[in-house]
């Protein structure tokens, strides 16, 4: 039988606690109350559209309620965990509001996970049920999802969302049927809201030390998070927000994301991809006023010519880029090409939420990554003594505030690294700020790569290096790439007489049903591996050899030295 949700959740402070709700911060209300009270101001107004699909603010709760009522059905309760990976469709929206009426906290995963992730997730969070997309790209997540519930024991029950499942699953869109009285349901889910220190959901790390770490949101500090990202970012009732990255993600989930919008009044569209030639001819269709991307996405869209001009966006008013540093010169064409205000993002699925400004002069918006979006969050730049550093001058970025939490999920060992013991949270970015507060990022001090915005461990991709018999040692470090800020290159020492390739690696990794966003990008073999004075593995000496390597172009897949 799983554990209770709060055994390994991390609580603030009382004092904290109770500092948050007298600044009302915190308004011990569940995130689904939020909405309800838009339902109630505009039930006509339209919520969510996905392609022909338009779902009002009342259709949608009516949705919410239906599902909630049958999880209830199926043995799924207050404090219960689910692991859901859905695509971007209206079902994810209503599915996740769902779990919020009645206090199970979904687990979310990314659409790019395959087994080697989906199992440690629902083995570490207890999930009581997968909530998983049939057949994505030839690859079947539905399958998937049955080998997963056969090895772990608390799984008892596999939703798909699928015109047809296997014998045992449970189709997702039978959970949305209409009602009976759909009145009486949502008086009693009114009455039977989670408390706002009751877990909300788990997003996911982009830790350092092997697969992600969980990370506890409460229904308290994530209706903050959406709620003051809505307010720095001006929405209001008309504002149409397209979510095209991922929504599992922190960033387009609540920052202020398809939360903050519906929480706000507007409209959320949801697309299944961001490459321009999808998502132009939606934002005009459908008069889209803000999206979210990551920079990579953001260059294509700059360099995208549609065959019609009249599909380029028009009605866009803000694009916000996060999820990695976005170069100046990159951020310096956003208003030119495509006409909108750019908003720098910078922050963490762990809490801290950084933005330029809609009202910022260039400069702040293109060459710097913004400043906290509360007044109440709490930032430090320090050595690596932990002292302040002065203004101006790089260090490491510690913060706390109301809407970062005190600790990991269930990891103990982790929090005593990534936590300092009056709760400031080790980002392990290297930042600089300026007079006015916003933050420089410079860098990372984790060994961490991130690819496009999606983090990968480097201590992760090692420990499969190392399980192919003809490798000696293996160091993963970033390589700079113009187009997804950092790829991953392995190098490896084989052992005397064997040659090891990048394809004997990925397929290491392939047979483990690891995400394919988590391949090394390339391999260099060599004879030994430079180390610190006390014997550790010297990243920095290897990432230097490697930017020689690229500056003379000998960056070809496998490699010799």
């Amino acid at each position: 039988m799983p554990r209770p949700i709060t055994d390994g959740v991390v609580p603030w402070p009382a004092a904290e606690a109770a500092r948050y709700r007298q600044a009302k911060y915190w308004q011990d209300r569940a995130i689904t109350e939020h909405i309800v009270d838009q339902v109630n101001r505009t039930p006509d107004a339209t919520a969510v559209v996905d392609g022909a699909v338009r779902l009002s603010y009342s259709e949608l709760l009516r949705r919410v309620d239906a599902a909630a009522d049958r999880l209830t059905e199926l043995g799924l309760r207050h404090g219960d965990r689910i692991l859901v990976q859905l695509p971007n469709t209206w079902q994810f929206v209503a599915f996740t509001l769902a779990c919020f009426r009645i206090g199970v906290a979904p687990v979310m995963a990314l659409p790019a996970h395959r087994r080697h992730e989906m199992s440690y997730l629902a083995a570490h969070s207890e999930a009581t049920a997968l909530v998983v997309p049939s057949l994505v790209k030839d690859f079947d997540h539905e399958e998937m999802a049955a080998l997963i519930a056969a090895e772990t024991p608390s799984v008892q029950r596999v939703i798909v969302l699928a015109d047809e499942v296997h014998p045992g699953h449970i189709r997702l869109d039978d959970l949305f049927a209409p009602l009976d009285d759909p009145d009486r349901t949502r008086a009693q889910w009114n009455a039977a809201a989670p408390d706002g220190t009751d877990v909300a959901c788990f997003l996911l790390s982009g830790g350092t030390t092997g697969l992600p770490k969980l990370i506890t949101r409460t229904h308290n500090d994530y209706a903050y998070n959406a709620q003051q990202a809505a307010r720095v970012c001006d929405l209001d009732t008309g504002t149409v927000y397209l979510v095209a990255l991922p929504a599992g993600h922190n960033f387009p989930l609540a920052c202020p994301g398809l939360l903050g919008v519906l929480i706000t009044g507007g409209t959320v569209v949801m697309l299944t991809s961001p490459s321009p030639a999808k998502a132009f001819p939606v934002i005009r269709a459908e008069g889209v006023t803000h999206t979210a991307l990551v920079p990579a996405i953001a260059a294509r869209w700059l360099d995208y010519q549609p065959e019609d001009p009249a599909d380029t966006p028009s009605t866009l008013r803000v694009i916000q880029v996060g999820g990695s540093r976005m170069p100046n010169e990159l951020a310096a064409r956003i208003r030119p090409v495509l006409g909108a205000t750019l908003q720098q993002v910078f922050g963490m699925a762990e809490g801290l939420i950084n933005m330029t400004r809609l009202d910022d002069p260039v400069e702040i918006i293109c060459g710097t990554q913004g400043r906290p979006m509360s007044d109440a969050d709490e930032i430090a730049i320090v050595d690596e003594s932990d002292h302040p550093v002065p203004q101006g001058q790089s260090g490491f970025l510690l913060t706390r505030g109301p809407y970062t939490p005190r600790g990991y999920y269930r990891a103990p060992e982790q929090n005593t690294k990534a936590f300092t013991a009056d709760g400031w949270y080790r980002s392990g970015d290297i930042c600089s700020q300026d007079s006015q507060g916003n933050l420089i990022v410079e860098g990372r001090d984790k060994d961490m790569i991130n690819r496009g915005g999606e983090k990968i461990s480097a201590e992760e991709i090692e420990n499969f290096g190392y399980q192919l018999s003809g490798v000696e040692q293996v160091a993963a470090v970033a390589m700079p790439d113009p187009d997804l800020g950092e790829r991953l290159c392995v190098y490896v020492v084989p052992r005397q007489g064997v040659r090891v390739t990048l394809e004997e690696f990925t397929a290491i990794m392939l047979a483990a049903g690891v995400a394919k966003f988590k391949f090394p990008d390339a391999l260099v073999l060599v004879e030994r591996l430079p180390t610190t004075k006390v014997g550790k593995i010297d990243k920095k000496s290897i990432r230097a050899d490697l930017q020689r390597r690229l500056d003379d172009g000998r960056i070809r897949g496998t490699m010799t030295t």
